[in-house]
């Protein structure tokens, strides 16, 4: 390497170590390398984990997993794939947010949230739950106007080597039929943007160049130059407000994305409420058609011991068992109701669903009962709605996105301006060079065979020198150059512009209108979840009562029957009114933990009713330890 490309190295050196983050004074090589490539370096996301939690395990014992409500919840936060999908949205807007901080505008399809919010379990249609009445938001895009430009500096570099060979037609102003050129180019530059619509770009420029022809006064010769170029913005594209607001609205984005899994978390939790409680009961049901099968089986016993000693009717035996039979298929299907359940929630609760056969196996033993507050402390329908305006992450997520939409408004209405921009440039230059030692072609006229030396005498010596020469000149100024200048355009019609203009507008009112009708929706919906928990309570009560009356009008029927008062078609009829009684107050339970979940969801209430920490969801650890499991004798 000669010296002038050794110089040219370590200009371009430093030069890029104005890019490069400050380093301590003790920092060694490795830590000044690692600084230069981080910009060239990623970090590999990690891939997908399909391991369930720690508890899952501990909460298993002999082939059954005891489960608390708590417990539930705490497992659909660690293991649930729809929580787990919505976590990368807010990493994804946080990509956004640092392209976004570097000039870039969003990527087609970006914009926070992965999906709006879904149903646990991946939405089979099982899990109940109130169904979200709002669209959900999701993230704003960038609007019209003006691009940004790249905020990061960026340095850009031309070295080229070149040897050409070119015919002339007259040697008069080379002194050759046949120019040689042997050139070296090692150009820099280093350009940047700013947010006030400014962009700088400093150059610094070399050219080497060794020519064959005897007429220069410099063979070979080093020409240098340092340039600034300066272009502001003063109508469109300038200002903080516009050249800012793809960053505000990427910052929006990261908190619509984090709102969206707030809502997931929501959603899942919501519908996994649904389905322990819904499993509570299907165990209920499953003790009533016992109760049911046990009476029917009791009354066919007696049954045939009375036709054995000849005070019954063989019929009655038949029409007994034929009760048994009804009450046997009764409880088959409410067992498998319970299994059916127990797919269900363990999909929602595990990574991997039921693809385990240690888990598929295992019994879901619920422990926690349906609890019927002896009084229901109901708020003023007012402070409900006001509670769930408040709370409900789909409403934050539309007025995030109409304050985006604003931001962005500003960018379209600022590219209806011409664009005026003024520019600077300031330049200079340097060169230098060696004596050509080549001779003088002889000037047409001269006496043949005349060869003429160049004297020393007749050049400038101030060109004179190496490469250091040429930078000195460029150093001291001594051969500056200047120019300034204003860029104008306007569209005369300006029609797209307009266009896009009243469209971001039409757009941002159908957004504000949209925002409305869910505020309507949400006070319909928590009206509706009120009524539905007070219709709940009542049946409740009613199917308790109705369950009383028919356990005295069956023991009144059993102690008439065996004073042969009564017919065993009215025992028969007491037993399934009675069973029919139990089933209607365990399903009344049933509906009034749906309607006390879905008026707690409708609300915006779910996290704070079940203690949820939004950070633990999104870490997808919850502190809290599992239940106790119960002492099995």
């Amino acid at each position: 390497m000669n010296p002038k490309q050794l110089t040219s190295l370590l200009c371009t050196m430093l030069m890029a170590g104005t890019l490069l983050p400050a380093q301590s004074p003790k920092a060694g090589f490795s830590t000044w390398w690692s600084g230069f490539k981080e910009p060239y370096s990623w970090k590999d996301v990690p891939a997908i984990s399909l391991a369930n939690s720690t508890r899952l395990d501990r909460l298993m014992r002999a082939g059954k997993i005891y489960l608390s409500l708590q417990d539930a919840i705490a497992l659909s936060l660690e293991n649930n794939l729809d929580i787990e999908l919505q976590r990368y949205g807010p990493r994804i807007s946080d990509a956004e947010l640092l392209r976004a901080n570097a000039g870039g505008a969003a990527r087609v399809g970006a914009g926070g949230g992965v999906s709006t919010a879904t149903t646990a379990g991946g939405g089979s249609g099982i899990l109940g739950g109130g169904g979200n009445l709002l669209g959900g938001g999701g993230a704003a895009q960038t609007g019209q106007g003006g691009s940004v430009q790249n905020l990061d500096p960026v340095f850009s570099s031309n070295m080229n080597w070149a040897h050409q060979t070119q015919p002339l037609t007259s040697p008069f102003v080379t002194g050759t039929s046949s120019l040689i050129n042997t050139r070296t180019l090692a150009n820099y530059t280093i350009s940047k943007a700013f947010l006030a619509g400014t962009s700088v770009s400093m150059g610094f420029n070399n050219n080497f160049l060794a020519q064959n022809s005897g007429r220069n006064d410099f063979n070979p010769s080093k020409s240098v130059a340092a340039n600034l170029q300066i272009q502001q913005r003063l109508m469109e594209g300038f200002g903080l407000a516009v050249n800012t607001r793809n960053i505000k609205i990427a910052r929006n984005n990261l908190k619509v994305s984090e709102l969206v899994f707030q809502q997931q978390v929501i959603t899942t939790v919501s519908n996994v409420i649904t389905l322990y409680w819904d499993l509570v009961s299907a165990n209920e049901d499953v003790q009533v058609k016992r109760q049911a099968l046990a009476l029917n089986q009791k009354l066919y016993e007696d049954n045939k011991k009375q036709v054995e000693i000849g005070t019954l009717a063989p019929i009655e035996i038949i029409r007994a068992e034929a009760e048994v039979a009804r009450s046997q298929q009764d409880l088959t299907i409410s067992e498998t109701n319970v299994l059916q359940q127990e797919t269900v929630i363990k999909n929602a609760l595990s990574r991997t669903g039921v693809s385990d056969p240690v888990f598929s196996q295992a019994r879901i033993v619920p422990t926690d009962k349906i609890r019927m507050p002896e009084t229901e402390a109901i708020e003023p329908i007012q402070d409900l709605v006001g509670r769930a305006v408040a709370n409900r992450p789909e409403l934050e997520q539309s007025r995030i996105n109409i304050e985006s939409a604003k931001t962005g408004l500003k960018g379209t209405r600022n590219a209806m301006l011409p664009s005026v921009d003024v520019f600077g440039s300031f330049q200079n230059n340097g060169l230098s060079g060696l004596l050509n030692n080549l001779p003088i072609p002889p000037v047409p006229g001269a006496p043949p065979g005349l060869v003429q030396n160049r004297n020393p005498a007749n050049v400038d010596g101030y060109f004179l020198g190496g490469y250091g020469t040429a930078l000195g000149q460029v150093f001291r100024r001594n051969f500056p150059d200047y120019s300034v200048g204003v860029s104008l355009n306007i569209p005369l019609r300006n029609r797209a512009a307009q266009a896009d203009m009243v469209r971001d507008q039409l757009s941002l009112r159908q957004s504000e209108v949209r925002l409305q009708q869910s505020l309507n929706a949400v006070r319909v919906e928590v009206q509706n979840a009120l009524i539905s928990l007070q219709q709940a309570r009542a049946r409740y009560q009613t199917a308790v009562k109705n369950r009383v009356l028919q356990e005295q009008t069956l023991d009144a029927e059993q102690k008439k029957y065996a004073l042969g008062a009564s017919t065993i078609f009215f025992v028969i009829q007491a037993q399934r009114d009675l069973t029919a009684a139990q089933a209607s107050e365990v399903a009344a339970l049933s509906t009034y933990a749906r309607a006390r979940n879905e008026l707690e969801r409708s609300t915006g209430q779910t996290l704070a009713a079940n203690a949820i920490q939004i950070d633990e969801a999104m870490k997808g650890s919850v502190s809290t330890p599992p239940s106790r499991l119960p002492d099995i004798n």
